[in-house]
């Protein structure tokens, strides 16, 4: 049985409550979506990540990976309220690179990312002091993965450091060695490892950093003999893909190919082959002859997404197990409709807004990004 959505009126004062919404049903929820969308018009974008639900990215007027998707955001004229259904991390983002007028929503504000909160800007500081005990830090590039916070873009900001994403960590690397003897990297160990090898940089020169940890969880001499410190991050998500999953597909699907995101573990990466970041790894599916057969190890709503729109290939998920990004699942469509209803009475709710300080500082590090080549 359905139930009737009683969201109040607003008052333009006060903004509308989440409670009632929950109370919706579908139907009810989408037709308060598109009207919503009809009254805000083009001064409304929506921005939908690539692992959001499908009953939620349907709505999306672009759609991509978090910085292609600020990217993209930046460039528009009319928008003046970006409502970004993501994580936390790629609000801020959006916020940091658009322009002065355009306000940021999250619609739910738990939506965050265990992999950035994995790095916190004052561990990241205390790491920063202890390696200043054993080694120049003006030796030391920090480089963090635009899955972080903020506060840790801008602490790469004001240290002469840069932001990499999945798609051109080896170029950022390239150009962090060209600068500094070594890189701490953070906050996933994995991207980090995996490009690193792609340099040719021995495990032997990559630490693990440990922030629990005295020193990290190494001796001075490790230290001081590294090249590469990977923060001890890792993505809930890609953390869950095993060797022995690759070994079952080719078990089951001999000649097909095993495709799959950086921040898988190495042995992983190793085993599969072809390994990218989402945006390559949706690239290779669209290209790729119909009647091939791919093992896919990213989130399972991109999976499951490509499988539908690719129906003359054969497309599996690589893992027997569930592997979907939770955080990101928090953006419903209650959460949305609620976001949007409150737009369209001028009783905004959920806005992301970076401090000035942070946002500059940020912007260097992201700045820094746009220029490698």
């Amino acid at each position: 049985m359905t139930t009737t959505c009683k969201a109040p009126s607003a008052t333009g004062v006060v903004p509308l409550r989440f409670e009632p919404y929950r109370d919706c049903s579908e139907s009810e929820l989408r037709a308060r979506i598109l009207a919503a969308k009809r009254d805000l018009g083009d001064s409304l974008l929506i921005l939908g990540h690539h692992y959001q639900q499908d009953e939620v990215i349907q709505y999306a007027d672009l759609r991509g990976d978090s910085y292609k998707l600020s990217q993209l955001a930046s460039k528009s004229q009319a928008c003046r309220a970006i409502v970004f259904c993501g994580v936390h991390f790629m609000a801020e983002t959006a916020d940091i690179l658009s322009r002065g007028e355009v306000a940021v929503y999250l619609p739910d504000l738990t939506a965050g990312c265990s992999m950035a909160d994995m790095a916190d800007l004052e561990s990241v500081e205390a790491a920063w002091e202890d390696l200043a005990e054993w080694i120049d830090p003006a030796e030391v590039m920090p480089v963090t993965y635009i899955n972080s916070a903020a506060d840790l873009k801008a602490f790469c900001g004001r240290h002469g450091g840069i932001v990499c994403t999945s798609s051109n960590a080896r170029a950022v690397l390239d150009w962090s060695f060209a600068r500094r003897r070594r890189v701490l990297f953070f906050p996933d160990q994995h991207l980090g490892r995996n490009t690193a090898r792609t340099l040719g940089i021995p495990l032997d020169q990559m630490r693990v950093w440990n922030p629990r940890e005295p020193l990290g969880g190494n001796t001075p001499e490790q230290i001081t003999a590294s090249r590469v410190l990977l923060w001890k991050g890792h993505c809930s998500v890609h953390q869950m893909f095993k060797p022995e999953h690759v070994t079952r597909f080719r078990q089951r699907f001999p000649g097909g190919k095993v495709l799959v995101h950086p921040e898988c573990m190495m042995q992983v990466v190793d085993a599969a082959d072809l390994v990218g970041s989402t945006e390559f790894i949706i690239t290779t599916i669209e290209q790729a002859p119909a009647g091939s057969t791919w093992g896919v190890g990213t989130e399972l709503h991109l999976v499951n997404r490509l499988a539908h729109d690719h129906p003359d290939q054969h497309i599996h998920f690589l893992s027997p197990m569930v592997c979907m990004c939770a955080t990101m699942y928090r953006i419903d469509l209650p959460h949305l409709a609620w976001c949007l209803d409150n737009l369209a009475q001028d009783t905004p709710v959920n806005r992301i807004q970076v401090p000035a300080e942070t946002a500059n500082w940020a912007r260097i590090a992201l700045q820094r990004m746009l220029e490698v080549k």
